[in-house]
């Protein structure tokens, strides 16, 4: 895959480029092909087959029944429908428990659930963004209804396990909900084996449109639509599904799975030399997240006595976040960093760089060069 022009890109927990191979399975969705897919004709039942073929794909991906599997517009969309979904349609149980660190497309549903008189705990995670399976079985109990949780985090790349919390949840009567949309793509995702009942995937994370994703819905689990209005998507996701992206979501999906192997080592490659030229050229380096369970392409990293987006300032060879907060009274690390008790100061250096598809040694090479250089201008 040909970079685009411009800065290495390292932001691919931010979003990442098109394929081209998913670009050429969407274009006739585009033109040649343009019927509605709940018409019975020929013209509508083209793209009806192009939609099941997708389905099936996703549905591969991620170990499920193709019938398990719902789209939506992306990965907020899917954490709305299966929080707040499950919700409207399990009235019973009103306790949720979620962690500190969570994407907003999940801590804002929560929040709207507390505010209308759920229960919800968030749990704390440990120095290594981890949560402790011990704080869950400490509260989880006859009236949680979810148990929700990223796979990955976004910033740092460090796994839940998500088989362990699963299994807590359920001998507590309990679903689990992860959202999956740092992992679907990078790392082996299997609802089969790991007992998630609801998983949320977004397009964009893995060279698919964005404006797409998907939900799945473990067999049997009741959930309530949020939209109304028709019968699409098995009466959860009322709209003329948008065929053109769907395609493209389910050929990304399987060239993920037909390359997870390989570009999934290849890409821990690139992140242990990029982490190895920082360490020699950056003495107090730090890195957050875990050593081991993390994302293959995910290197979260504090630049000591410096501040990371002043650090990228001064790159403008290199396209990536920090995931800090500026405001008027100054500048403060974000807040996954400072849940895993990293000190304020020292947080306001952390720079998230996360490698993909069009990535080289060169690239590493070049970003390490930039990085240390700018380093060396700011302290």
């Amino acid at each position: 895959m040909t970079p685009p022009p411009g800065p290495i890109y390292l932001d691919h927990n931010a979003s990442t480029p098109v394929l081209p191979e998913v670009r050429d399975a969407m274009l006739p969705y585009l033109g040649e092909y343009f019927g509605n897919p709940s018409s019975t004709h020929m013209y509508g039942q083209a793209m009806k087959a192009a939609v099941e073929r997708a389905r099936e794909q996703v549905a591969s991906l991620i170990d499920c029944a193709p019938r398990e599997v719902y789209f939506t517009s992306g990965g907020t969309e899917a954490n709305n429908l299966a929080i707040r979904g499950l919700a409207a349609a399990n009235p019973e149980r009103r306790h949720i428990i979620t962690t500190v660190i969570e994407h907003p497309a999940t801590l804002a549903p929560c929040n709207g659930l507390e505010r209308e008189g759920y229960r919800v705990d968030t749990l704390p995670v440990d120095e290594t963004g981890r949560v402790d399976p011990g704080q869950l079985s400490r509260v989880v109990g006859p009236d949680t209804l979810l148990v929700t949780v990223a796979h990955a985090n976004s910033e740092t790349g460090s796994l839940q396990s998500v088989g362990q919390l699963a299994k807590i949840a359920h001998e507590a009567g309990a679903l689990m909900h992860a959202d999956a949309a740092q992992s679907v793509g990078k790392i082996p995702v299997s609802v089969a084996s790991e007992g998630q009942d609801l998983l949320s995937v977004a397009g964009h994370k893995l060279y698919a449109p964005q404006g797409v994703g998907a939900l799945y819905v473990r067999a049997g689990v009741n959930i309530e639509p949020l939209l109304t209005g028709a019968g699409h998507e098995g009466g959860l996701r009322p709209g003329t599904e948008n065929v053109a992206s769907i395609v493209g979501l389910g050929r990304a999906c399987a060239i993920a799975q037909r390359d997870l192997a390989v570009e999934s080592q290849r890409l821990l490659q690139l992140r242990e030399r990029l982490w190895r030229r920082l360490l020699e050229g950056v003495p107090g380096l730090a890195l957050n997240g875990h050593a081991e369970f993390r994302l293959p392409n995910t290197l979260n990293v504090r630049f000591p006595g410096v501040s990371g987006n002043r650090l990228l300032e001064k790159c403008p060879s290199i396209a990536a976040s920090t995931g800090s907060a500026c405001h008027e009274s100054g500048e403060s690390g974000s807040a996954v960093i400072l849940a895993m008790g990293v000190d304020p100061v020292d947080a306001v250096g952390s720079v998230r760089l996360t490698m993909g598809r069009s990535n080289t040694e060169d690239d590493i090479d070049t970003a390490a060069n930039a990085l240390i250089e700018a380093w060396r201008t700011l302290v």
